[in-house]
């Protein structure tokens, strides 16, 4: 095999390699029940079903003789590398976890983590967003980490009140039309506690 070839893989190795989201240093591992009961799920599924297959293919790949050309190993591998990464991040964050129940929250007319937030800049569009933890954002959705730059010019407003968005577009206006919570708790779920 050329060393071009073997170059070119460990170039996608690395590729692979992509940082997780991160927390910014100091700062708690907040998370809704939903988010933390995803987090567990993905963890268990990795765990308990797909690592288990990859791994008896793998097996079964390696007792079929040469492992140099033999693509089952050789992905199997590299998908085994792939789950174990993603199952020590999920270990990590799952351990740092700080579950919050947004439908506790006190403070019903102020924002905070949780909260569903009803928002209009300048132009008068309007912006419907939720402050979830950093695992469980999903901004296309509508979910927002609670440390994003809009996450944190909302936070302790109330409804009515307009914030102040800095941005590296500019400075932005966005006046609170409406904040909201979930009025029902989780309900616990026997296996993780939660």
């Amino acid at each position: 095999m050329s060393k071009a070839f073997v170059n070119e893989d460990n170039q996608q190795e690395e590729e692979l390699d992509l940082p997780e989201p991160s927390l910014p240093s100091g700062m708690k591992n907040y998370i809704t029940v939903q988010g933390y009961r995803a987090l567990h799920r993905e963890f268990n599924h990795l765990m308990n079903t797909e690592r288990p297959e990859v791994v008896q293919v793998v097996s079964w790949a390696a007792s079929n003789g040469d492992r140099s050309e033999n693509g089952d190993y050789i992905y199997g591998k590299k998908r085994l590398r792939e789950i174990d990464r993603r199952i020590r991040f999920l270990t990590k964050r799952i351990q740092s976890a700080e579950v919050v129940d947004p439908a506790m929250q006190p403070n019903r007319d102020q924002v905070f983590f949780g909260a569903t937030v009803v928002y209009a800049n300048s132009a008068g569009e309007e912006t419907t967003v939720t402050i979830v933890g950093v695992d469980e954002a999903e901004p296309l959705n509508g979910k927002i980490s609670w440390v994003s730059p809009v996450a944190r010019a909302l936070t302790k407003a109330h409804e009515g009140d307009t914030v102040t968005l800095r941005t590296p577009g500019g400075v932005q206006e966005l006046d609170i039309l409406e904040v909201s919570y979930p009025t029902e708790l989780a309900e616990p779920d026997p296996e993780l506690g939660y």
